[in-house]
């Protein structure tokens, strides 16, 4: 036991001093988060008409192998580097790698480890805010427990077309104090534009049934 307890807090501590490195294989992380960024943005997306001879059965098969062959790597990436902030990947760099594990629903252990490196570099100003409420709440959603930030929204589709918090909401009278010191916009806000957002997206089905604008 007590020699699980060494092995995790030496991990605990080599992944949180992140090793400084070289041009050559900044340039190369961020090179390779990119391409990674690419097939997972075809993966995370809908099947576009035409684009795939894919059934719901292939294409979910397609996905998983995607965030699988991803995972696999962003681990083998994170135990050497830790969470790649502004300081190893620029900003750019350090996005894709966040949204990268954004979309590891499948590995939410991964997730949630990941999270925690990502919060102390949060608190040096060396990875984004906003990015790490979305995963926070991702991470929490994906749980069935409620959000803290708000970020993850469903529909009332039938009745009023409004973007609400999926699962509600873990502490309602300070999201917005929360949300800005995480630099996003008031609840109100974001919820607003997800709402209109999701409309323009399916007008020609609202309009059908007789809905002509979001509600606000």
């Amino acid at each position: 036991m007590k020699n699980c307890i060494l092995i995790s807090t030496l991990f605990a501590f080599l992944t949180s001093c992140a090793p400084k490195l070289s041009t050559a294989t900044q340039t190369e992380l961020k090179t390779e988060l990119k391409e990674m960024v690419k097939i997972d943005q075809v993966a995370a997306s809908p099947p576009k008409n035409g684009n795939t001879n894919y059934d719901k059965e292939k294409w979910k098969s397609f996905k998983d192998s995607v965030f699988t062959v991803n995972k696999n790597q962003l681990e083998k990436i994170y135990k050497k580097y830790g969470f790649l902030g502004f300081d190893q990947v620029g900003k750019d760099g350090s996005n894709d790698f966040w949204l990268l594990i954004q979309h590891l629903d499948k590995y939410p252990e991964f997730q949630q480890q990941v999270l925690g490196s990502m919060q102390k570099e949060v608190k040096k100003r060396n990875a984004n805010p906003e990015n790490y409420a979305f995963l926070y709440d991702r991470i929490k959603v994906n749980a069935g427990e409620k959000q803290l930030f708000g970020t993850q929204v469903t529909y009332e589709v039938k009745a009023t077309v409004s973007a609400i918090p999926k699962n509600g909401l873990s502490d309602p009278d300070h999201v917005d104090a929360l949300r800005k010191e995480y630099n996003l916009e008031p609840l109100k806000e974001y919820l607003n534009a997800m709402t209109e957002m999701h409309f323009e997206m399916n007008k020609a089905r609202y309009e059908k049934i007789g809905v002509t604008k979001p509600n606000l």
